[in-house]
């Protein structure tokens, strides 16, 4: 995957997780988000380590 690649997927994992906010499922909402800061930070580190 190149970086705008994984740029779209933490996009759209944060884009799912405010609409699941906006309805108000806000497990499954805290569910994307966490998803999306582990996804960056896994990224963000193999790009440093790299």
């Amino acid at each position: 995957m190149n970086n705008l690649n994984k740029n779209i997927v933490i996009g759209l994992i944060l884009i799912a997780g405010i609409v699941s906010f906006i309805y108000g499922q806000f497990i499954i909402a805290t569910v994307f988000f966490a998803s999306a800061a582990i996804y960056s930070n896994i990224v963000t580190r193999v790009k440093i380590n790299s």
